[in-house]
């Protein structure tokens, strides 16, 4: 009975050169600033009538940042979003191909964030936006999307090396 399929364990994380920790602390890092932020105002304004509405700004950028941490996570260990009824029916070899072209394909698409969102970044550093509720400049807060989107690049990458060694399922 101990070689059961249990559907609640998680699954083992694969062999990475940078240990999945990193994403992993970071994800709990913004999480818990989220929640300290959200409690915080929460008891502000029971105790007080005062909103801290400011906070969120940060809020928004942590959530942002965990989405894109989240993601390059999921991306390593070959747990991202996708619909495998039809992938799933292929021979193993063909499966292995479909995941190298899914992979490459998240490359391409996160390129174009890191891109663009660079450009964007310049734009709000070069124009002096500043942030509307705490009148920070604004690139403090874009400059994680495309930092952020070579994260994920990198994670596809190594995934794609490891389909291609056969390495990962």
């Amino acid at each position: 009975m101990a070689t059961d399929f249990d559907p609640t364990a998680a699954p083992a994380d694969p062999r990475t050169r940078l240990p999945l920790t990193l994403e992993r602390v970071l994800l709990a890092v913004a999480m818990g600033a989220m929640a300290l932020i959200t409690a915080g105002n929460v008891v502000t304004r029971y105790l007080t009538d005062i909103s801290f509405s400011f906070t969120e700004e940060y809020s928004v950028a942590l959530m942002v940042g965990a989405a894109m941490v989240g993601t390059a996570l999921a991306t390593a260990a070959g747990r991202h979003i996708r619909i495998g009824y039809f992938v799933d029916k292929l021979p193993p070899r063909r499966r292995r191909i479909a995941d190298i072209v899914a992979s490459a394909l998240l490359i391409l698409c996160f390129a174009l964030i890191a891109w663009y969102g660079a450009r964007m970044v310049w734009d709000e550093y070069d124009f002096e936006v500043l942030s509307p509720g705490l009148g920070h400049p604004q690139w403090l807060y874009s400059v994680w999307l495309p930092v952020l989107a070579l994260l994920v690049i990198g994670r596809a990458a190594g995934r794609i090396l490891r389909l291609w060694r056969g390495e990962d399922s």
